[in-house]
């Protein structure tokens, strides 16, 4: 069973890159990939409102509860291999952790261009067998 559903933009490259790097860091496969723009995402996502929805990742744990933008960083981290230092450290200032987050995410086209075909078609091969292995 996995802990965390993580809600991505299916359309970004960075953070198709960052999540299938998250899905190798995570071995114990805690993680389930959904596209925010897929059938299953608008429906887990039915109460906000589309532009809000592609502003950041959102993260709905074991309980249903929704963490999204920087308040899923500690959420993710704390479900990794040894990702409860960072956890914690993101857990400690979490104004300092929503401001990087939300730098990056504000830039992830800008990041994202120097990602190559390569580098993106690892991540899709790493998001859709994940993502494969969660429907199973």
């Amino acid at each position: 069973m996995n802990d965390l559903i993580v809600l991505y933009d299916g359309d970004c490259g960075f953070c198709r890159v960052t999540l299938a790097a998250l899905l190798t860091w995570d071995r114990a496969n805690r993680l389930s990939p959904v596209s925010i723009q897929s059938e299953r995402g608008e429906e887990l996502l039915a109460d906000l409102r589309r532009q809000d929805r592609l502003r950041s990742w959102h993260l709905i744990d074991a309980h249903g509860v929704r963490h999204s933008g920087g308040a899923g960083v500690p959420v993710v981290f704390d479900a990794l291999p040894w990702g409860t230092a960072l956890a914690r450290l993101a857990s400690r200032s979490p104004t300092m952790t929503s401001r990087a987050y939300d730098c990056v995410a504000n830039h992830r086209a800008l990041l994202g261009r120097p990602l190559n075909a390569r580098t993106r078609a690892w991540a899709a091969r790493v998001i859709t067998g994940r993502a494969a292995t969660t429907r199973s």
